[in-house]
């Protein structure tokens, strides 16, 4: 693979792969406005007093649904939970870049279902003018551990402070890693009232590699983000109330899924039938 062909999201070409017969490119942005008008119920958090909920060592659950039954799952949660605003924004822009080696072998091992697994990524937050580049580590333990370095930009290749960053967070060699797959969201990020818990709502997801791009409007993915699996959380507690239920879910490896389709990705089938669902108009079982 030629790890120089690949171009940030902003100079992409305006066309796109097509799923479930739709059109996506034309579709991308469909959840904004209806999360506009559901976020002015929040009362704000700043990112300073998110400190104390970092939660970079956690317990990860995720739901995947349409985003108009994840926004209606919020309606009444009003009061248990509090929105991050960044400079007077609640709907915050998410760019991604992953690493992988020329033979995938990360995305491998998430195909496999191996028990010790690794993302790297480097992350740009649009509205806070943030960087970061980033470790992953899903433990045998099943939780998430994430290490980050903060950069002045954009990691789009390998260099001496990341190569260290990675000597210390990541098992593998890092001259091995290449550019992978670029990954673009909106998020609303909720912290709760009463918990350490975190609750991160992404949709108008996109991907894109060369020149192809993949988007999924209307497909809305929630993490709840806790310090240990508790069903004592307000929004598990509503959305399982509509019956919905936990999926196991990774952007990335969807990406890759989508975007490489000559990789080996079975084991994904039931997300990407899941996805394909709901980019044709189908429910994942949730009732509000």
């Amino acid at each position: 693979m030629d790890t120089t062909a690949i171009p940030t999201p902003h100079n992409m070409q305006p066309w796109a792969v097509q799923m479930a017969g739709t059109t996506t490119a034309a579709a991308l942005g469909t959840g904004v406005a209806p999360a506009h008008a559901l976020v002015g119920r929040f009362r704000p958090i700043s990112l300073a007093e998110m400190a104390d909920v970092a939660l970079l060592n956690r317990t990860d659950t995720k739901f995947v649904l349409a985003t108009g039954d994840l926004l209606a799952a919020l309606a009444d949660l009003s009061s248990a939970y509090r929105v991050l605003e960044v400079n007077g924004i609640r709907l915050n822009h998410y760019q991604t870049l992953y690493f992988d080696t020329p033979d995938f072998a990360l995305y491998h091992r998430h195909h496999v279902g191996a028990a010790e697994r690794y993302k790297v990524r480097a992350r740009t937050y649009v509205e806070s003018d943030l960087a970061f580049f980033e470790v992953k580590h899903k433990t045998k333990k099943k939780r998430t551990v994430k290490d980050r370095l903060q950069t002045p930009q954009m990691v789009t290749k390998m260099g001496r402070d990341t190569a260290v960053f990675l000597h210390h967070h990541y098992p593998y060699d890092p001259a091995d890693l290449r550019p992978a797959l670029w990954n673009s969201f909106t998020r609303l990020t909720l912290v709760s009232t009463a918990r350490p818990e975190r609750l991160t709502i992404d949709f108008d997801l996109a991907f894109y590699v060369e020149q192809r791009r993949v988007t999924l409007p209307g497909v809305a993915v929630a993490e709840v983000k806790q310090d240990g699996f508790s069903t004592n959380s307000d929004f598990i507690r509503e959305i399982r109330a509509g019956h919905a239920h936990p999926t196991s879910f990774s952007k990335y490896c969807l990406g890759v899924a989508l975007l490489y389709p000559h990789l080996k990705h079975n084991n994904f089938k039931r997300q990407l039938l899941l996805v394909q669902k709901l980019l044709s108009g189908g429910n994942h079982a949730y009732t509000h």
